[in-house]
């Protein structure tokens, strides 16, 4: 992956950025949070309950003491009742493993309960601004039409998606280019109707459909 493919990107993104929340921080508790209420789950939908959540639990110490009952009450607008537990799985688990401080190594990271591959990826990046990979199924997908690779199945896992996964965010501004990407193919490289007539990376794209 090119650089100024990324630099294309940011460009776009300049234009249609999204606001939310939870871009407004890099405290790794407020991201892993944000990422646990995202999962299978509109963002839009997030935003009241993130902020009510932060409200009443601004961070690993009072989380990792809250009622799991609480937790649910708050969270159930999103439907999230059976993951309620994560929360403050995963609150104690960095408060008393890691003395309330979230670790800036991937494979650390994925010891706190809840927290997937993606996950430690965006909290990597955003957080640490380290130049990890970050793969969910939008990214996976992008990754896997630009270059034309026409691969079956669950994407994320394939080998070739993760190896141009860290090309993709080898550069200097991962945290920001994760939102960028995420916005990018929430409204130009969708699932479904991708805008390929409109997207910046037309000319360069491999996917069969882009003359559409």
């Amino acid at each position: 992956m090119c650089e100024f493919f990324q630099e294309d990107i940011f460009l776009w993104f300049s234009k249609h950025y999204r606001t939310f929340p939870w871009r407004r921080y890099s405290d790794p508790y407020r991201i892993m949070i944000a990422e646990f209420m995202l999962h299978r789950t509109r963002a839009a939908q997030v935003v009241p309950v993130y902020e009510e959540f932060l409200e009443k639990y601004p961070d690993v110490r009072t989380l990792a003491g809250a009622d799991e009952d609480e937790i649910k009450e708050v969270t159930r607008h999103l439907g999230l009742h059976w993951r309620s537990g994560h929360f403050i799985a995963a609150a104690q688990f960095v408060l008393e493993e890691f003395g309330g401080e979230f670790p800036d190594i991937r494979k650390e990271l994925l010891k706190i309960p809840g927290v997937g591959d993606y996950v430690a990826g965006a909290i990597l990046t955003v957080c640490f601004n380290k130049p990890e990979h970050v793969i969910d199924s939008n990214i996976a997908r992008f990754i896997d039409r630009f270059h034309g690779l026409g691969l079956k199945g669950e994407l994320r896992r394939k080998r070739k998606i993760i190896d141009l996964s860290k090309e993709l965010f080898n550069i200097s501004e991962p945290g920001s280019f994760l939102f960028a990407i995420l916005d990018f193919t929430d409204k130009i490289c969708k699932p479904r109707t991708p805008e390929c007539a409109r997207c910046i990376l037309n000319r360069d794209c491999r996917f069969p459909s882009k003359s559409i």
